[in-house]
């Protein structure tokens, strides 16, 4: 089985169920949903796009971009998303590493793409969402075909839909938009792919994630890893076809796209889309009755919950109707969590995962939720706490987290070295990951409590930044000798990084936030630069970090 086929048995169940709702109100049923990807994976087919093929989205939370992830779990194809706030360098990187067939974006980056240069893109050809949407829907027009109904049973062009806020700038027509001259042949349906033979243990996805070189490495996922994730939660978070799930993560990251969209439609129920996180309108929304589950990362309940007062006692009660909220992707403070408690009623389900593993361990849906804990181990994940030479340690003592599981991941991508690093191998020839996460297990609760990184990650609202990229572009400048960066506690964002420089000459710091703004996401960039004469180091020249001021 593949992931593909998980969501026709969801699919089976009821096809006129709602899928896909949009913000401006427009439903895919399941069934249509199921139609749609299937045309749409036959536009991909139409331009290279095969089974094993790398196919990278830079898209944002939009109707596309969900028909385009289904289109490649369809195909067979390889799905690269990648993070709406790459720039310059990380960008050159990944398409180079993961040579995709095809790049998916929309207009909106065009102006970026245009900053980034075509150097970057001249070996990755290039198509916009916009074009293959309606690019859909004149070829479906054309040829008397309306199976690919929205909201009413029919697929009408994008022309005919109003214009979003913003999106004024015309589209290239290409051949197939043009008029056509009363002796032109109207374009035909493009045919349905053939029937993938997909199984579990193929590729369906490469999740980009950062390493402490600054290099950033593709964890090749398979279905079977994607299926042991979304299976699991379905199970231990009592996922049924009725459940709305209000979402608003980006769907480019793990949390959104696996978590949240692919669990949610593999359990039949439906999915509520934004294009991005407001409280105030998450609010409101939940407020309404419109859903049913909603996950976020610490930072959006931090907003939540001060919102939430700002509207004065008693706001909270209005989300009474929610049965599930869940948090991820960093760790949330227990100041959160009883605030949000005070305000909602609601205790926060916090659970632990990492890009390379999908889902690993997750406070009780049932049961008693501990703030500051990430809970147990899921369905078919097991954990094992060591010490530095990998030996087990007893319940309550600290070291390293190592699992295995169904979920993990087949490895990195091209990087056969780091891939063997990332695993330790016990007597019986079991390979275990290593997270390079610190924690220990309560002896009386089972629950696992994280106590930082082993290696030097920092987590800000959710996003991982890793030192050595951030030290390495600041090393390019002019004025910058050394580098050393750190992660330093921050109410909303969890943690941010801080720069601490050793300079030639004195630093115009406008210029060094331009200089790193080129080459970094804006959440990876320092919120702050401090200066020394040297970096502490050790007898062999390593940078002690710990020896930082505070």
């Amino acid at each position: 089985m593949n992931l593909w086929d998980l969501l026709c048995v969801a699919r089976s169940r009821d096809l006129a169920a709602p899928a896909l709702q949009l913000p401006d109100g427009r439903t895919y049923t399941h069934a249509e949903l199921h139609a749609a990807a299937e045309h749409w994976a036959a536009m991909l087919l139409a331009r290279g796009v095969e089974a094993g093929e790398r196919v990278a989205l830079w898209l944002g939370n939009r109707e596309e971009t969900v028909l385009a992830y289904l289109a490649a779990l369809r195909l067979g194809a390889v799905a690269v998303p990648l993070n709406l706030a790459y720039r310059r360098g990380e960008l050159a990187h990944v398409l180079a590493d993961a040579t995709p067939r095809l790049l998916l974006t929309d207009r909106e980056q065009l102006a970026i793409l245009e900053e980034i240069g075509r150097d970057v893109l001249s070996d990755v050809p290039l198509a916009l969402v916009e074009d293959l949407a309606e690019e859909v829907a004149t070829r479906l027009v054309a040829g008397g075909s309306h199976e690919v109904g929205r909201a009413g049973g029919r697929a009408p062009a994008r022309a005919q839909r109003p214009r979003e806020h913003g999106r004024d700038t015309p589209r290239q027509a290409g051949p197939h938009l043009g008029p056509r001259s009363a002796d032109q042949q109207p374009p035909a349906v493009p045919s349905p792919p053939p029937p993938s033979n997909i199984g579990g243990d193929d590729l369906a996805m490469l999740l980009y994630t950062s390493g402490t070189t600054g290099r950033s490495k593709g964890a090749m996922l398979t279905h079977n890893n994607l299926l042991a994730t979304v299976t699991g939660l379905m199970a231990a978070w009592a996922w049924e076809p009725g459940d709305r799930l209000l979402l608003t993560l980006p769907i480019f990251h793990t949390h959104g796209l696996v978590v949240g969209l692919f669990t949610a439609l593999c359990a039949g129920a439906s999915v509520r889309l934004r294009r991005r996180f407001d409280a105030a309108a998450v609010i409101a929304e939940l407020a309404a009755g419109d859903a049913t589950l909603f996950f976020g990362v610490p930072t959006m309940y931090v907003r939540l919950v001060e919102a939430l007062q700002a509207e004065g006692a008693g706001a909270g009660e209005r989300l009474r109707g929610v049965r599930l909220f869940c948090c991820g992707s960093a760790p949330l403070s227990p100041e959160t969590f009883h605030g949000f408690e005070a305000a909602t009623g609601h205790s926060i389900l916090e659970r632990y995962g990492m890009t390379e593993t999908g889902m690993l361990l997750s406070n009780p849906y049932a049961g008693e939720r501990l703030p500051g804990t990430v809970g147990t181990p899921l369905p078919g994940v097991s954990l094992r706490i060591v010490d530095r030479d990998d030996n087990d340690l007893p319940a309550g003592e600290e070291g390293e987290l190592l699992v295995r599981g169904s979920n993990v991941f087949a490895g990195y991508w091209r990087d056969a070295a780091k891939t063997a690093e990332s695993f330790a191998v016990d007597g019986e020839g079991n390979r275990w990951f290593r997270t390079g996460d610190l924690g220990r297990v309560d002896p009386a609760t089972g629950h696992v409590t994280l106590l930082g990184r082993g290696r030097e990650l920092i987590l800000r609202g959710g996003f991982n930044v890793y030192p050595r990229e951030v030290e390495e572009v600041l090393e390019l400048h002019p004025a910058v000798r050394e580098a050393a960066v750190v992660g330093r506690p921050h109410r909303e964002w969890g943690e941010v990084p801080v720069a601490f420089l050793v300079v030639e000459v004195e630093v115009d710091e406008a210029a060094l936030l331009a200089h790193c703004s080129v080459e970094l996401a804006r959440f990876k960039v320092p919120v702050e630069f401090r200066y020394l004469e040297a970096l502490p180091r050790n007898a062999l020249g390593k940078v002690q970090k710990h020896l930082l001021p505070p």
